[in-house]
């Protein structure tokens, strides 16, 4: 019978935290038959005869893992979607664990909206590690200031859903993103079109993502690379989203941790210095890609 949801994943090199991804999956209160996963192995890493054996034989999981050469999400998850059956597809990413509710929380909304690109909330699962704690409350800030009527201006990739003919009308997502990106010019070339945009908060996702000190200069750096390639997007289509950010934007951006951020004042002083050093690591990223340089931490 055909599915109502494809979830679409796209895996690298992290089997531990794609297995959670899975049984979280497995645990989702909307009937089996109703939804299937489809999980892009980015780089041919995975068996994929053993891991459908496991989640498709052992726990009934509805599971299709396909193979590419190394070629960055925006690829994997392109092809994903050209395997898909569902009417409806829900991206997430293989280090994240939906809530049970997810796809049943999804499903009224994009029944009654079809015309909708719908977000749910991200929640850090990894508390306790100051970097994926900054990283996630980055993303709330960028959420917060990007908001007008109460919806964002974009959603991240590890926890959106729409119809597939959507999908598919707009192109899917750009492969001129090999690294990160893809998710925010995706959004922007959504909302160009004049097509709808929901926050959907009861549509939770647990984001698992670990992060040395190192790791996560170089994830902002790397988004630093990816923002150089929008804005050059952004401006031959001539969207507002090719302006640079004004000053308050950085005062807000650095303060965000002292007034939303947990714990004591150290811990949110802690969180702000993160903060910075994302800025200056994605400047340096972006200065990169101007000058057409190959140099990348690690």
């Amino acid at each position: 019978m055909q599915p109502l949801f494809s979830v679409v994943i796209p895996s690298f090199k992290r089997p531990v935290q794609l297995r959670k991804c899975l049984h979280a999956l497995a645990r989702q209160r909307l009937p089996r038959d109703e939804f299937e996963v489809i999980v892009t192995d980015d780089g041919a890493f995975l068996r994929s005869r053993e891991w459908q054996a496991e989640f498709r034989d052992g726990l009934g999981l509805d599971l299709t893992v396909l193979s590419q050469p190394r070629a960055g999400p925006a690829r994997a998850r392109n092809r994903a979607v050209l395997c898909a059956r569902g009417d409806l597809l829900a991206f997430t990413d293989d280090d994240c664990e939906p809530a049970e509710e997810w796809l049943a929380s999804l499903k009224p909304f994009l029944r009654a909206h079809p015309q909708c690109l719908v977000g749910g909330h991200v929640v850090n699962a990894l508390p306790r590690n100051p970097c994926s704690t900054a990283s996630q409350l980055l993303v709330d800030f960028l959420y917060s200031f990007y908001t007008a009527n109460g919806v964002p201006r974009f959603f991240t990739s590890n926890n959106f859903a729409l119809s597939r003919r959507g999908f598919e009308s707009i192109g899917g997502f750009s492969q001129s993103f090999p690294l990160t990106g893809e998710d925010r010019e995706f959004c922007a070339r959504w909302a160009s079109s004049g097509r709808p945009v929901q926050y959907l908060p009861e549509a939770v996702v647990f984001h698992a993502h670990a992060l040395t000190p190192f790791g996560f200069v170089r994830q902002h750096f790397r988004y630093g690379r990816s923002a150089w390639t929008f804005h050059r997007v952004c401006r031959r289509h001539g969207w507002l989203s090719a302006r640079l950010e004004p000053p308050i934007f950085y005062f807000r951006l650095v303060s965000y941790p002292l007034r939303n951020g947990g714990g004591d004042w150290f811990t949110r002083l802690q969180q702000s210095g993160l903060f910075a050093v994302s800025q200056a690591a994605n400047a340096a990223g972006f200065l990169c890609e101007v000058l057409g340089g190959p140099f990348e931490p690690g």
